[in-house]
Formats: structure tokens, C-alpha cells, sequence
């Protein structure tokens, strides 16, 4: 079965809102391998939104303001498939792009047990609730040097059955004081 990836940047004070944190060269390249090793991306609407155009015009034109941006937009581009969680969006992008309407649970099944590499996810709300859904395999967090005092966090809205265990099966230190750290389900 396919593995489910969560990956997001946090403030020390847990903060994931993209406006207040600080991506640097490496952060970007953690991300862009995390992006080469799945061959599927899940969002919900507004991190798609986010997303796309945004990455696929600066792979197209090559206009980060980086080389680790360039190349992580380069990887985003690359990828297979795409899969949208709305029932509010009427159309997406790309050719390989396809929008869930149905139940959420049932259609990540069906994605995983599809042949294929690992699905990637990020964002906030449709990761807290396939995370409440005991669906997402590995964490990847980069916590960044920074305390934002206020935004969004992930789970705010959605309420855990119970606690979730998890297992430290990665970690590194970036010049820059970032650490990422990489959990899996136990």
C-alpha cells in the first residue's frame, strides 16, 4: 500500500500559516526530495490554490528568487497526478489533476492502494482530517527559529478519538536553525 506523506513548516509556537514563517534555501530542498519521492499530491482547495499556478509558472519560466525555489518548483511540476478535496471548486488545472467530492476517507483508500509511489499532502485542513482518520504514515515537520505569536495551527479545528503515537525515524539540524523531523505511525 501507498504511503500517505504529511509535510508542513511550524513556528516554535506551532504556527503553520506560510505568511509568518521563513523558507529558506534549505528548507526547500528538504521539500523538493520530500516532492521527488511521491509521485501524487492531495490538497484541499485552498492549499491548491496556493499551490497552483503559483509553482507550475515559476518551474516555466524559472523565476524563484533561489535555486533550491527553482528546483523545488521544477519537482512540484513533476508530479503525476494531483488530487483536489472540494466541493467547492468547479475546475482544476492539468491534465492529471482530478477533484474528490465523495467521502474522504473512502477515496485516500482508494489512492493508496493504488500501484505508485508515496501521495504527499500539505496544508491545514484536509491534512487535520486525514490525520483524525488515522490515514497519514509519516510526518515530515520542519520547525523553523521563529515564534509568530498568533495563526493557524494544525488540528484546531478537529478533535482526535484519541492520542496519537508516533515514532522519531528522522531528524536534522539546518544551518539556519531549522530542525526537520520526520515521525511515523507506530
Amino acid at each position: 500500500m501507498r504511503k500517505l506523506i504529511f509535510g508542513i513548516n511550524l513556528t516554535l509556537d506551532g504556527c503553520c500559516d506560510h505568511t509568518k514563517g521563513d523558507s529558506n534555501e534549505e528548507v526547500h530542498e528538504y521539500f523538493t526530495q520530500l516532492m521527488q519521492d511521491s509521485d501524487t499530491l492531495l490538497y484541499g482547495r485552498k492549499t491548491y490554490e496556493l499551490m497552483v499556478p503559483f509553482w507550475p509558472d515559476i518551474a516555466k519560466n524559472g523565476s524563484g528568487s533561489t535555486k533550491a525555489m527553482n528546483d523545488f518548483a521544477t519537482a512540484f511540476a513533476a508530479v503525476n497526478n494531483m488530487v483536489v478535496c472540494s466541493r467547492t471548486l468547479d475546475k482544476v488545472e492539468g491534465k492529471n489533476t482530478s477533484i474528490i467530492r465523495g467521502n474522504l476517507r473512502d477515496e485516500v483508500l482508494k489512492l493508496k492502494q493504488q500501484p505508485g509511489g508515496n501521495i504527499s499532502t500539505g496544508g491545514v485542513d484536509i491534512p487535520s482530517q486525514l490525520i483524525a482518520l488515522g490515514l497519514v504514515d509519516e510526518f515530515h515537520i520542519v520547525v523553523q527559529p521563529i515564534i509568530a505569536g498568533a495563526g493557524r495551527r494544525i488540528l484546531d479545528t478537529t478533535n482526535l478519538e484519541e492520542s496519537l503515537y508516533l515514532k522519531l525515524v528522522g531528524s536534522k539540524i539546518f544551518d539556519s536553525g531549522h530542525v526537520a523531523l520526520k515521525y511515523a505511525k507506530q
